[in-house]
């Protein structure tokens, strides 16, 4: 951003880096009081690929400063008596059992919808999904899929409203405006913005995104 050392669009950062787990969409960005280009090694967590996941986030995401990924790496095994990983130190340790044979819970990946607005310290676990439009409050911890269009807070995060009710969900799910090519959205933005969701159905209707 121009005057701006403090945000950055994630796409083009993850595209000059060496990570293959993690896929952004356009326009998504990171806020940081420091550096934010250091989102992939300082906000992305134990990625080490032991695990074979990958962190998906859409487009039009706004994530404030501290936001913080914990990607399934970070597990250690449970189902035995100890919780102790051996194997990382290697030598003796690993070979008494491969780190590859341990009984790692096993994941999803962990997907961000389109237009999700991730506040101040926000932490998501392993294998969390959340949904399209969704506003997570600061310092909330999300361990659990949140639905789309949903304000959640707390630890662990839990809806505490909706942002529109189901029929509206439904029409903006439909119109998918985040899809639109960059000269729509530009038309749409004062709607998008300021208008309701009759104007942007509308709008839509009109440039023929919709009937």
């Amino acid at each position: 951003m121009k005057g701006f050392k403090n945000t950055v669009l994630l796409k083009p950062l993850v595209a000059e880096s060496d990570v293959i787990n993690v896929h952004v969409g356009e326009y998504s960005y990171y806020s940081d009081f420091e550096d934010p280009t250091s989102f992939l090694t300082k906000n992305v967590l134990y990625n080490f690929g032991i695990s074979g996941n990958s962190l998906y986030i859409g487009k039009f995401c706004a994530f404030a400063n501290g936001v913080q990924f914990i990607m399934p790496d970070a597990n250690h095994a449970t189902s035995g008596i100890t919780t102790y990983p051996f194997a990382v130190f290697g030598g003796k340790w690993a070979e008494a059992l491969p780190l590859s044979d341990y009984p790692f819970k096993k994941y999803k990946d962990t997907v961000i919808g389109n237009d999700v607005w991730l506040g101040y310290d926000v932490t998501v676990m392993p294998g969390v999904s959340i949904g399209h439009g969704s506003i997570i409050g600061s310092k909330s911890v999300v361990s659990t899929d949140i639905p789309p269009f949903s304000i959640a807070v707390g630890n662990p995060a839990k809806v505490v409203k909706t942002r529109f009710n189901d029929v509206d969900q439904e029409i903006l799910l439909r119109l998918a405006w985040w899809d639109w090519d960059v000269e729509t959205i530009e038309q749409a933005m004062p709607i998008l913005v300021k208008g309701d969701i009759p104007s942007l159905l509308e709008f839509a209707i009109q440039n023929g995104l919709a009937e």
